[in-house]
């Protein structure tokens, strides 16, 4: 399926727009692990996840991964690079079999000035990325582990379209993916979400978790700050 009519960015667009953006694309398959992007790197190409869904990662000197974000289908990445020319700031590693097209930065640029509403939607999202980042950054210097565990199911949970008053996580990130987002160790992750299934807080089914009851949650996190200072580590 070598178009991007999924691509959410791109929803605006006219068929015939989006059809000879395509053809400015150059397409590839990436298999389960493959790494797509590496950090430093001069490539400046922007990639549109057509199929599929890759990590954003980087990895500390111990050779530790770290987390930032899952790219899933329908949605992009490697921006920064191609708007300010500067080396890559992560690696891209393929989460599942993807096909993605990538865009070169010239073809980049020249979309965002002759498409505002593209331009304002890639700097939301740019916004967005910013203020979970400082959340991050505000959870890492001031909650114990297990209070990060939890802070980060709410960051990710959003409304149940089904379910009134109820939040879900999908697909759910494995519990490796969250341990390295907020610093930690799958042990502990393992832990946290045991705890709070047991008491009916949360609810996995198959690729999804539901936040029950978020505002326990909430309580519960506050409720370690109170008792344990910065909590466990």
């Amino acid at each position: 399926m070598q178009n991007l009519d999924n691509i959410e960015l791109f929803s605006d667009l006219s068929v015939e727009d989006r059809t000879a953006l395509g053809a400015k694309c150059v397409w590839r398959v990436f298999q389960n692990a493959e790494q797509i992007l590496e950090r430093s790197t001069e490539s400046r190409d922007v990639f549109f996840v057509v199929d599929g869904s890759v990590n954003i990662v980087n990895f500390g000197v111990t050779g530790r991964e770290v987390a930032y974000a899952t790219v899933e289908t329908g949605h992009y990445f490697g921006e920064l690079s191609a708007i300010d020319g500067r080396p890559r700031s992560a690696n891209v590693i393929a989460r599942s079999k993807c096909l993605v097209a990538s865009l070169s930065p010239e073809n980049f640029k020249e979309l965002l000035m002759t498409h505002p509403n593209i331009m304002m939607a890639v700097m939301q999202r740019l916004a967005r990325i910013i203020r979970v980042n400082d959340d991050r950054i505000l959870d890492l210097s001031t909650l114990g582990a297990v209070q990060r565990v939890c802070q980060e199911l709410i960051r990710m949970a959003e409304p149940d379209p089904v379910t009134p008053n109820s939040w879900i996580i999908y697909p759910m990130p494995t519990q490796s993916v969250i341990a390295s987002r907020v610093s930690t160790t799958r042990e502990t992750v393992a832990r946290v979400l045991g705890q709070l299934t047991q008491e009916a807080m949360v609810l996995k089914k198959g690729k999804s978790l539901y936040l029950k009851d978020r505002t326990a949650i909430e309580d519960y996190i506050n409720t370690l700050a109170m008792t344990s200072g910065q909590g466990s580590k």
